[in-house]
């Protein structure tokens, strides 16, 4: 039986697995920024609630609980940086080979959800929080409809963009690419990270972020998509 092999995916629609993030998408896209998918502070509905089972709907989210940044998280659990943040994160879940694993920094990001109902934000996938507020920014720009791919861009779908912001939406769930049509800007996220990828034009990110001030960092050509145990970490 002749094996069958993927072909090459589609760097304008897919996020790297590893390695040099500007390296990946050159040619493509000039300029990346790491968005730091914020914590999640239950305010009006119980954390447990935040469980495989029972996990709440974008929508509760988004009415119920408050968005925390790394920076408090890091300050609050007594951590170095947002580099040991990631770790931590990465730890909890088993995404990093044992030299790189930090039990202390994970224990300390566990332990502020009894002291102060601070949950973790899942890994592979869209922030809740962040959802509506990235959409709105890619329409700031002039846009009305995006492709969603699945995480290879095998298949993909064309959607208005306000249709993505309705309560009943669920194409951006879980782990998937959001590009325009132009094949000029990405949203996409990394299976083993909390964090995603805005990929476009050095003026694009920047419209973006003079308006949004999502928390993260822009890469730099040693930026890798494990940053914070590699060769470049933001301080």
């Amino acid at each position: 039986m002749t094996e069958r092999i993927l072909p090459t995916p589609d760097v304008f629609a897919t996020c790297p697995s590893d390695g040099k993030i500007l390296e990946y998408y050159a040619g493509t896209f000039e300029a990346v920024y790491v968005v730091l998918h914020p914590f999640i502070k239950a305010v009006s509905i119980s954390g447990d609630q935040f469980t495989p089972s029972t996990y709440p709907e974008r929508s509760t989210i988004v009415d119920s609980c408050r968005p925390v940044s790394w920076a408090e998280v890091a300050a609050k659990a007594a951590l170095p940086s947002i580099a040991a943040v990631d770790i931590g994160l990465r730890t909890m879940i088993g995404g990093l080979k044992a030299e790189f694993s930090n039990r202390e920094y994970a224990d300390k990001i566990e332990s502020l959800a009894q002291s102060d109902h601070i949950l973790t934000p899942p890994e592979g996938c869209f922030s809740d929080l962040l959802h509506n507020r990235m959409l709105l920014s890619i329409q700031d720009l002039g846009y009305k409809w995006v492709w969603v791919g699945d995480e290879f861009s095998t298949e993909r779908k064309l959607y208005w963009i306000e249709d993505l912001m309705t309560h009943e939406a669920k194409a951006t769930w879980g782990h998937c690419n959001v590009f325009t049509p132009d094949k000029a800007l990405l949203w996409t996220t990394h299976w083993d990270s909390h964090f995603s990828f805005l990929c476009s034009s050095e003026r694009n990110v920047a419209a973006i972020q003079e308006k949004y001030q999502f928390e993260g960092f822009a890469c730099t050509p040693l930026t890798e998509v494990y940053w914070s145990v590699r060769s470049w970490v933001p301080r």
